[in-house]
């Protein structure tokens, strides 16, 4: 389970773990028994070095982007109870991380205040109809749904067009990972209504 900030959710967060030489490791693949279907897990807990895992000697903060925290941190395997390895205190890694956010955040285009007001008394007030007035907050998504219908390709054409490498552009300014902005650009490009 990752971390994650409202608004940036393609930027998940998670504790990321460095082995003795200074590399990061691959996943961790689980064999359940027969088949051919194996689990895989990169949380930092089951790098322990058991069951010919890799042993993880230090952990640092990262991102689905792939960014990495500088800071690293030595893990002591003998604190860790196995039964809660989420006890283990890795506020090193999850401070850094927002850190990341916080400059991810500085750099995303800012809306212009009347309308993040205007935005942010919708969802107030759609949370406070939801339960006693669903129908209301339905028609009201229905007319959402309308308007970022039409807006949305406007501003994907628009965004197209004016330079070729949008993406990163794109990533930047909406507070996503390219993968995440691509994604997006292509929802509004092929939306049909």
């Amino acid at each position: 389970m990752g971390w994650t900030r409202e608004g940036f959710e393609s930027h998940e967060g998670k504790v990321g773990v460095l082995l003795a030489d200074g590399t990061e490791p691959g996943p961790v693949a689980f064999d359940m028994g027969s088949g051919a279907y194996f689990h895989e897990s990169s949380d930092w807990w089951v790098y322990t070095g058991d069951a010919r895992r890799p042993a993880a000697a230090s952990m640092r903060g990262s991102c689905a982007c792939g960014w990495r925290g500088e800071r690293v941190v030595p893990i002591d395997w003998s604190r860790i109870n196995p039964a809660y390895p989420q006890d283990y205190d890795v506020s090193v890694a999850e401070e850094d991380w927002e850190a990341h956010l916080d400059e991810v955040a500085a750099r995303a285009v800012r809306l212009p205040e009347d309308l993040d007001e205007l935005l942010r008394g919708l969802r107030g007030r759609l949370d406070e109809l939801a339960d006693v007035q669903p129908l209301a907050v339905l028609k009201a998504v229905g007319e959402l749904e309308s308007a970022a219908a039409v807006f949305g390709p406007l501003a994907a054409r628009y965004l197209t067009g004016a330079e070729p490498d949008v993406i990163a552009r794109l990533a930047e300014g909406l507070g996503l990972t390219e993968q995440a902005a691509g994604s997006r650009l292509r929802h509004y490009q092929y939306l049909t209504f």
